[in-house]
């Protein structure tokens, strides 16, 4: 089974060549890779690869396909691009997706900082606001570049997950 997976900006190519159990065996663009993923609960999972464990929490997008993963350091944000995701992002090549211009909070969590401020410009990848959530910090940049036309958070707010923090036109 094949998918394109676009995980932030990069879009890769994944293939499922096994599983067995709680074993995985998948190729990224072209490369395999072997891992033993577990559900240690609803939306939480444990990764041993590399004889590395790794924690990933994974929250269903404002869209459907899309996902936000979190691990201990990251937030990516991922969509699984089937034939019509495809024919959608051909269609609108050179356009800005309305739901890039708005900063969702993927999961419940505390405002550490807010980086931008009401009328100020950013660009693509300007860092946004911290979100602190189960003892991680992330960090959610700007998907397009644009003005801040609404900061609906301040520091030291609780969010919930999907609430509108900030929208850029």
């Amino acid at each position: 089974m094949s998918y394109q997976v676009r995980l932030n900006d990069r879009i890769a190519e994944v293939e499922l060549l096994a599983r067995n159990g709680n074993f995985v065996s998948v190729a990224i663009d072209g490369i395999e890779y072997a891992a033993d993923i577990i559900m240690v609960e609803q939306g939480v999972y444990s990764i041993l690869w590399n004889n590395k464990s790794y924690n990933v929490e994974l929250f269903p997008g404002d869209q459907p396909r899309t996902y936000s993963l979190t691990t201990k350091q990251d937030v990516f944000e991922a969509e699984i691009i089937d034939a019509e995701a495809r024919y959608r992002m051909n269609r609108s090549k050179g356009l800005v997706s309305d739901s890039d211009k708005v900063l969702f909070s993927p999961m419940p969590g505390k405002v550490v900082k807010v980086m931008v401020a009401l009328g100020e410009t950013v660009t693509i990848g300007q860092p946004l606001v911290i979100v602190s959530a189960m003892k991680m910090e992330s960090e959610f940049r700007a998907k397009v570049d644009g003005t801040i036309t609404e900061v609906r958070i301040m520091d030291g707010d609780i969010v919930e997950a999907k609430q509108v923090m900030i929208v850029i036109e």
